[in-house]
């Protein structure tokens, strides 16, 4: 008697399907959580400092921002720039992979005025 070859453990083949929700997954992985895509958002115009961020992004902590800076630039979207100043300057930046994302975020808030849109319907 032949045995059925899935039957003896082998992998399963990648699908369709999964072809499309895997690498939906690795994104989310890396830009999931409230405050990434804001912090990205933020900085699509440029450089800015670290207080700066905090005041631009209603209701982050200071403790927070500083984690998810730190997981953005280990992803390498994010550029710490350190300055010789007196005290310390410390900047932030997109850098040209974290601008990729730029097109995702316009998307992403587009499809938001939509929805706000019909959800909460035409304002009178």
């Amino acid at each position: 008697m032949a045995k059925n070859k899935k039957s003896e453990g082998a992998a399963p083949s990648h699908t369709g399907c999964s072809q499309f929700t895997i690498p939906i997954r690795d994104t989310l992985d890396i830009l999931s959580g409230k405050w990434k895509l804001p912090i990205i958002g933020a900085l699509i115009t440029g450089k800015k400092r670290f207080k700066e961020m905090e005041r631009g992004i209603p209701k982050i902590t200071a403790r927070m921002l500083s984690k998810e800076l730190k997981e953005l630039e280990i992803n390498q979207l994010v550029k710490r720039t350190v300055y010789d100043t007196t005290p310390v300057t410390v900047e932030y930046e997109l850098t040209t992979y974290g601008h990729s994302l730029q097109d995702v975020l316009i998307a992403l808030r587009d499809w938001g005025i939509k929805h706000r849109s019909r959800i909460l319907g035409p304002k009178k």
